[in-house]
């Protein structure tokens, strides 16, 4: 594969590691069962069973597990054709997926913030139509 295929392939496969690392770390969705690792991870005697329970809990960490996912479905190399190329691959979409899940957090930053600037300035407007 020419190494401007294999970087095209390389950010689209980042799209849905980073997509799946997010959704489980983050979402509403698995709130239950993250909160269940977050509990056994801070509450754990053994230090394995508290790095295995972290491992759902922060993005980074997981999306090494769902890169390592992808690239065993699609057996994705890069830049070499043995199992060099896997190693490469599973960190070079590891890196890139996290830069995906940087850019949506701090988007989603701004979002928020800009929504609880249009609730004041509403509040404001409704609080000068009722002084008038």
């Amino acid at each position: 594969m020419p190494i401007s295929l294999q970087v095209v392939w390389l950010f689209v496969l980042a799209i849905p590691v980073a997509s799946v690392a997010w959704t489980i770390t983050h979402e509403e969705i698995f709130r239950e069962p993250r909160e269940y690792c977050q509990g056994r991870c801070k509450n754990a005697r053994n230090i394995l069973e508290r790095k295995f329970f972290y491992l759902f809990t922060c993005e980074f960490c997981f999306s090494h597990y769902v890169a390592i996912f992808f690239l065993v479905l699609t057996r994705f190399k890069l830049l070499y054709s043995d199992w060099r190329g896997y190693l490469l691959a599973v960190f070079a979409l590891v890196w890139v997926s996290n830069i995906y899940m940087s850019i949506y957090n701090r988007l989603r930053l701004d979002i928020q913030s800009e929504r609880m600037e249009l609730k004041v300035k509403e509040k404001d407007v409704e609080e000068q139509k009722q002084a008038a």
